[in-house]
């Protein structure tokens, strides 16, 4: 399967990029990534070569048997200071959140709720309740 297409949708990206995933929280962050702004830190996170260049490793691991977003590396980005140019406040909260998810960055829920509209807020609360309790489907 194409990881990252332009026609797929940033939910059909997520799941691209969870088989064989069995950790809940790692799942609820990229299902996360993937429904917020049509997937725009799954794509920005496998495309953008400057973000990988500033933690000398890809973010996404397309040469993997099951490629995956490599969280540890998410986490190095996020203590960088250019990590969140171009993207919007929403687009920068989610990828906090989302690493926050698997323990890989701390964040204020202040800060990160006050940047989200509710669509994205109720996005936040499904992430964490799948990373606590695993998706109910």
């Amino acid at each position: 399967m194409t990881v990252v297409g332009d026609s797929a949708t940033g939910e059909e990206l997520a799941e691209s990029l969870l088989e064989g995933v069995v950790n809940e929280p790692m799942r609820a962050a990229t299902k996360l990534l993937g429904a917020h702004s049509d997937g725009y830190w799954l794509r920005r996170l496998t495309h953008d070569q400057e973000l990988a260049a500033a933690v000398d490793q890809p973010l996404i691991g397309l040469s993997a048997r099951y490629p995956a977003v490599h969280w540890d590396g998410v986490g190095h980005l996020l203590k960088t200071s250019t990590w969140s140019q171009g993207a919007s406040r929403s687009q920068a909260a989610v990828l906090q959140f989302a690493a926050s998810l698997v323990s890989r960055c701390p964040v204020q829920l202040g800060t990160v709720t006050h940047a989200l509209d509710d669509a994205e807020f109720q996005l936040l609360l499904t992430a964490m309740e799948e990373a606590s309790y695993g998706d109910p489907r």
